[in-house]
């Protein structure tokens, strides 16, 4: 039994992070709409890019968007956001994303 619990903290703890600010989270949204939507559509329903809607997103593991979002995408236009937002920060946008808020 003690082995379960401890794996599945484990588990779980790859997907706790630390909520952003109020105003980061604005800020985050105003990205989204002015920076990534030139991409990805103006409703995120796809363009150059592929959709950002939350039906096209729930199956991809969250980790591969956060990777992608964070490191970019060798050989497209998907650019590197890791100067403009942390780890804990684009697993909320994630979040957001794949919700449809």
């Amino acid at each position: 039994m003690k082995k379960i619990v401890v794996v599945l903290c484990a588990l779980l703890s790859q997907y706790t992070f630390a909520e952003p600010s109020a105003e980061k989270q604005t800020e985050i949204r105003t990205m989204l709409k002015n920076n990534c939507s030139a991409c990805h559509g103006v409703t995120l329903q796809g363009g150059m890019g592929p959709s950002l809607k939350p039906e096209t997103l729930a199956n991809k593991p969250d980790e591969l968007l956060v990777s992608t979002i964070l490191n970019g995408r060798k050989n497209t236009a998907m650019p590197s956001w890791k100067a403009f937002m942390n780890e804990d920060e684009i697993k909320w946008l994630v979040g957001i994303l794949k919700s449809g808020h």
